[in-house]
């Protein structure tokens, strides 16, 4: 990961009574973590080292959570006092679940710990990379209605401020669209929905208005949009139509997806169950539908399969959940460093950014350029070559293959799908005849048997599972920061010839859920197994119980599923 450097000459005596470590954690909305590490001065003398982490989300809390050097100062800045176990937002906009079920107070990661820690409650809203200096403004306003702004220097930056909703500057989103992302975002829904029954109940409303006010719009077909549809589905269907018996006719839901079909990041068999479940429950599922424009009143989608015609939706409440953007101080910041035309930060495989060897990322607002193996085709060779005979045995490679595989995660997933049970199979590739062992390729011939290898990367995902691997991936670099030696990573990785002391990120995927209402979800899990119904949702709900961030989140969360079974879900407006 990040390339951690300690001056490896100072004396355990010295570190005892001279080194002392500042490490400042500073963080935005959303998603993401910080941590940074020391560095020795060639001097002798070891200076403190400030480190601002942006992000208390998924990232930053899984870090805090992790970190447990006692010698570091950590400072978190942040515009939410709290963590929110985001996954369950769908459920709070319904009542499901209560908003204070899910959330953390961000001092309670730290009162258990041996590491100095403090927090401040402001947003970043600028990032000086040249001068290293992070500017910041208080969320709190003073008696005089104005926000305090300070600034704070750093030696190492770590960025995991997740993303915005990226709204694709279509026309009358921000104005008129409800947005989940946040906490408040699920509140704000909750009212509306309720608000739009009481409208709906007035005497003197026409039942066509009737129809519109209580038309609930989903834009958006990916796991929020689908799960957030279904949890609105039950709601009214399981408790609303009981409060309001005299208008429950007029309700409907339409989910709105550009793309062919909904879910399309999950296995067919999920994709065309959920399809044929909201098609039985009156779900409405428009796909090919392009959202151009929204007004108050009416949706304007491009309908892709009646060639392009322009058709117009009347509506009650919208929610908009298409997709992330990047944050306007996150966009400055790279321009800054070159990146002005990517979507997300660049970092290396170590989470380290390109171009700023004191500055990291993680989470949602950043991305990996994994290394490709035909930029380091020459280094692989020279290295596996080791008699210098100019052509590689499989002999050779195999010994190396290891550490080939664990830097270029590529080429164990070529192999995978390939199903070649070796690199020896995919070697012979090249030269048909001869046992494994008489293989022999020059560079030439291993470019050519490598030359498909790099189609295979893929970029993470934006999930909380992503940032919360790499919160807990930087905690545990960084807590064991006094092994590391002075440039780890390189581009292979070899026995007794400068090892990594810190392996770079990989992502391990453990699954992921789709709740489609009617206390039915789907999962799909590692080793393409597939399962739905309700013997998966159980399963969902003991998952996610046990990843809440403390016992007290996990009990209120239980304690609001079992609520919900014996009493129903809340409709107040509170």
């Amino acid at each position: 990961m990040c390339s951690f450097t300690f001056f490896q000459r100072v004396s355990r005596a010295f570190h005892d009574h001279s080194s002392h470590f500042k490490l400042v954690v500073l963080c935005t909305v959303s998603g993401g973590g910080l941590l940074a590490y020391a560095e020795a001065a060639s001097s002798g003398t070891i200076n403190d080292k400030k480190v601002l982490v942006l992000g208390t989300g998924w990232a930053g809390t899984s870090f805090l959570k992790n970190l447990n050097n006692p010698r570091y100062e950590v400072q978190v800045v942040s515009p939410r006092n709290y963590f929110a176990f985001t996954p369950l937002l769908p459920s709070v906009t319904c009542g499901t679940v209560e908003a204070r079920s899910i959330v953390e107070p961000v001092r309670n990661f730290f009162r258990k710990k041996k590491v100095d820690f403090q927090f401040s409650e402001a947003e970043c809203v600028k990032i000086d990379a040249e001068n290293r200096k992070v500017y910041c403004r208080s969320s709190v306003e003073n008696n005089l209605k104005e926000k305090e702004e300070f600034v704070l220097d750093y030696d190492y930056l770590i960025i995991a401020v997740g993303a915005n909703v990226n709204t694709f500057n279509t026309p009358g989103v921000v104005e008129n669209c409800l947005f989940l992302k946040e906490v408040e975002d699920a509140q704000k829904i909750r009212r509306a929905v309720i608000d739009c029954f009481e409208r709906a109940s007035l005497p003197n409303v026409s039942e066509e208005d009737k129809m519109r006010i209580l038309h609930f719009a989903v834009v958006g077909g990916g796991p929020t949009g689908v799960e957030f549809a279904a949890s609105l589905h039950d709601f009214v269907n399981e408790d609303l139509v009981k409060l309001y018996p005299k208008i429950k006719d007029f309700v409907k839901i339409t989910l709105l997806e550009a793309g062919d079909h909904i879910l399309g990041m999950f296995d067919k068999r999920i994709t065309a169950f959920a399809e044929e479940k909201f098609r039985r429950d009156g779900i409405n599922v428009k796909t090919g539908s392009m959202v151009v424009k929204v007004s108050e009143k009416e949706i304007s989608t491009k309908e892709m399969k009646n060639g392009g015609k322009i058709s117009a939706i009347p509506y009650g409440m919208a929610v908009w959940s298409t997709g992330i953007g990047t944050r306007p101080f996150i966009k400055d910041f790279m321009e800054q460093i070159g990146q002005a035309n990517r979507r997300a930060v660049a970092t290396d495989e170590w989470l380290r950014v390109e171009g700023c060897d004191n500055v990291y990322a993680l989470g949602d607002c950043a991305t990996i350029n994994q290394r490709k193996v035909m930029e380091d085709i020459s280094s692989i060779f020279k290295k596996a070559d080791k008699d210098n005979s100019g052509t590689l045995t499989v002999r050779e490679f195999q010994e190396v293959i290891d550490d080939i595989c664990e830097r270029y995660p590529q080429v164990e997933l070529y192999l995978k799908n390939k199903q070649m049970s070796s690199i020896a199979d995919l070697l012979k590739e090249s030269k048909e005849d001869g046992e494994n062992e008489s293989v022999e390729l020059n560079i030439e011939e291993l470019k050519t048997a490598l030359s498909n290898v790099d189609s295979q990367m893929k970029f993470l995902p934006a999930t909380a599972q992503v940032a919360s691997q790499q919160g807990a991936y930087l905690a545990k670099c960084f807590n064991r920061m006094e092994e590391c030696e002075r440039n780890p990573e390189g581009p292979l990785r070899f026995r007794g010839e400068g090892r990594h002391r810190f392996k770079p990120f990989r992502y391990k995927h453990f699954g992921q859920f789709a709740p489609l209402g009617g206390e039915q979800t789907a999962a799909q899990l590692p080793g393409d197994w597939v399962s739905i119904g309700r013997s998966t949702q159980w399963l969902w709900y003991s998952v996610y119980a046990s990843k809440q961030v403390s016992w007290r989140t996990r009990a209120l969360v239980v304690s609001d599923w079992t609520r919900r079974f014996i009493f129903g879900r809340d409709s107040s407006q509170i």
